[in-house]
């Protein structure tokens, strides 16, 4: 059984996950105007990545006996000085993200509901993982400054990433 309290907490990270890929979606468009297409699908594959992040909370609260509340969100950036600053804006949402998931893992502690903790573990990890991929791919825009073959090698790098939907349960 959840709160109130938790199933507002669940449906605010749904609505997160689910910007969060509008915003991948937007910043796709962005690599796609500046003439990197391997980056601009690395980001596409990102954003397909949290819609089934979203899903995953959707499913949880309808399973778990709440009501899924899909809520809007503001319209994402989607303009940048450079693709570092672009990589530097997606790795500070995603620290968003990670403070937001373990925020709601203390309040799943501090209720003591174990289903919502166990559910939540996946998300905790995954974050860790999301985190060191943005923050490999930031270091290395940082080496490359403004070298333009550096960057082009980093858009044919990038464009090899294949969507893997991940595990059920």
């Amino acid at each position: 059984m959840l709160s109130e309290k938790l199933v507002d907490a669940l449906n605010e990270q749904m609505k997160n996950e689910f910007y969060s890929a509008y915003l991948y979606m937007a910043l796709s468009g962005y690599f796609e105007s500046e003439d990197l297409p391997g980056i601009a699908s690395w980001m596409r594959i990102q954003a397909m990545e949290e819609l089934t992040h979203g899903e995953k909370f959707f499913n949880f609260i309808c399973e778990a006996g709440g009501r899924t509340d899909l809520r809007g969100f503001d319209k994402p950036e989607n303009q940048f000085a450079s693709p570092l600053s672009a990589f530097e804006f997606s790795i500070k949402h995603e620290q968003f993200v990670t403070r937001s998931i373990n925020e709601l893992m203390d309040l799943a502690k501090a209720e003591q509901n174990h289903a919502v903790q166990i559910f939540l573990q996946w998300f905790v990890t995954e974050q860790v993982e999301e985190e060191a991929s943005f923050g490999l791919i930031l270091k290395k825009l940082e080496r490359i400054g403004d070298d333009g073959n550096g960057l082009l090698r980093l858009d044919d790098e990038l464009g090899q990433r294949v969507f893997v939907p991940p595990a059920a349960g």
